[in-house]
This record gives structure tokens, sequence and C-alpha cells, in this order.
């Protein structure tokens, strides 16, 4: 039996009294997940954050977020990718998480703001995520950063377009990757594992939310393609060392480990750890999980040293 740290009951028992964001429509539920500016005594002082736009392969724009802790240095490099079942989520929402890995593991931390489903469903946020890899590659020098500790992170389905990315650089012989961090990442769109069952209602993703989510993504034929379910990659053994965060109490919990297990049998480097108590999307909701995402991005800038 799973016991719940205090501050997801608290979290869990707020979402209850409003309406489902799964229940109304994607312009409604980015605006019910508007996230308010990150104020706490834990708030890293940073030597600059800057937002820059970006062509990508369409010719449109999107804008890259880069956090910066010191100037003068050759730092680390790590392309985030923000969470929200390629629905909603923005810069804002992963602002806090960012700051703080920039602080922590020294690194250029660079949030990419990926066009939305169902307006810009699957492969448009996937090109996106790996344009952006591709400019902060092209950019290595300008930017201060160490070309040869470049790495990709996101969580949830930020943590999705983070692995296919990293995937998309060996097949394609793009930008070489130190690592890849994943915070609760979609691997598999399939809604029948254990840890579905166990936690499809009630524990902050429910599984009706996922098959939302995925909907909007795109279209069910696709649920198996690898590129939306990387578990179902066929060739995994170039992938870079590889960081997974399980949530205790989450429907992704099982694609996560099944995915780590993959990544392992194939020699890749692979560090898996739970994080006790806590469920779906704690990182970066600050109001709620400010200790659990601090303790995280110490984790991760653990192991990107």
């Amino acid at each position: 039996m799973i016991t719940l740290r205090k501050e997801a009951v608290q979290y869990l028992e707020a979402q209850r009294t409003g309406t489902p964001y799964y229940k109304v429509s994607p312009q409604e539920a980015r605006a019910m997940r508007t996230v308010t500016q990150w104020q706490s005594a834990h708030k890293p002082k940073l030597a600059s954050i800057e937002d820059h736009k970006i062509t990508v392969r369409d010719g449109e724009q999107i804008t890259v977020r880069l956090y910066t802790p010191v100037l003068g240095k050759t730092l680390p490099v790590i392309v985030y990718y923000h969470g929200g079942g390629w629905v909603y989520g923005n810069l804002e929402s992963v602002d806090a998480g960012c700051q703080l890995l920039a602080d922590q593991a020294q690194a250029i931390v660079v949030s990419v703001d990926y066009r939305l489903a169902p307006e810009y469903p699957f492969p448009t946020p996937l090109h996106d995520a790996y344009d952006s890899l591709v400019w902060v590659h092209d950019h290595m020098e300008a930017l201060g950063g160490d070309a040869s500790r470049l790495s990709v992170a996101g969580d949830s389905a930020g943590g999705n377009l983070a692995t296919v990315v990293a995937y998309l650089a060996t097949a394609l012989e793009g930008p070489s990757l130190h690592a890849q961090t994943l915070i609760y990442p979609v691997t598999n769109v399939d809604f029948s594992t254990v840890s579905y069952l166990a936690y499809g209602e009630d524990y902050g993703l429910d599984t009706q939310a996922m098959q939302w989510f995925s909907h909007h993504y795109t279209e069910e034929a696709n649920f198996t393609n690898p590129l939306v379910s990387p578990l179902q990659l066929e060739e995994v053994r170039n992938m870079p060392k590889t960081f997974i965060i399980a949530a205790e109490a989450d429907v992704l919990f099982d694609e996560g480990l099944s995915y780590a297990q993959k990544l392992k049998a194939a020699g890749v480097v692979v560090e898996h750890i739970t994080m006790p108590g806590l469920i779906h999307s704690y990182f970066s909701k600050m109001n709620y999980f400010e200790e659990a995402t601090i303790e995280t991005v110490t984790k991760i800038a653990q192991f990107l040293k």
C-alpha cells in the first residue's frame, strides 16, 4: 500500500473541487493550468534568463528560453522539454524547475516552447523539439556551451519528446548527446498496464486524461509508432546514458520502468529511481511540491556530473 506525501494529498484534494481538464476543450484546459510566477527563498540567482526566437523547419518561429547560471565560463547545456500531454504547458510551467536545474547543474538550460496539439499534432511538436536541439548545437559557441556535454531532458510528454529526440539524433547522425534525463516520461501509449489499473483514477493523471492527451496528439493508428511510443523502438543501443525518474503513484510508472529495462538490456547506462509518495506532474508545481522539485533537480545534477 502506497502512502502519499502530505503535499500530494493536499494537491489531489484541491484538484477534486473543479472540473477535470480532460472534460473541457484544450484551450480551456490551458487556461485552467496557468502557472503563477515562482517566488521563494530557494529561488537561485542566475546570471541571465533570456528568450530567443528560432526558426524551425516549416519556416515558423518558436521561442526558447535560456537560463545561464554564470557568465564567462564554458558550461554544459541541457535542452529541456516541458510536460502537459503535448496539449498544454509552456515556458512558464517549468520556469522554476529550469531555474533550479541551471543553478544546481551549473549548466545552461534551454527550455523549448514547442507548438502544441491539437492545433499542431504529431509530428510538429517532435519536429520543433528536434530542430531546437539542432539550433542549440549549431549555436553552442555563442551560447557559451560545451558541445561534449550536451544533454536533453523533459517531464511527462516532454520526457517523451526528449527521448525520441535523443533517438533521432543517433539515427540521423545529428548532435552527439552526453545524457538524457526523463522525469516520469510517456514511453508507450497503452492504457492497460498494472500501474494504469492501480493509479488510473484520483492520483493526478487519470487514464481518461492520458486517452484525451493521446487522441489530441495523434490518431490512434500512430499509438504504436516508435516516434510516439519509444518503448517500441527496435534499435536503442546508441542512446546516451539515461536517468529516469518515476513518481511512485503514477499511471506511467510501468512503462518508464520497462523503458529503463529495454535500454539497459541494449547496453545503455541507465539509472532508474522512484520518488516515493509522489504523483505524476509534481515537478515544478511549486505551490505544493517545491521540496520534491528541488530534491529531483539535485538528483539530476548529480547524475549529469
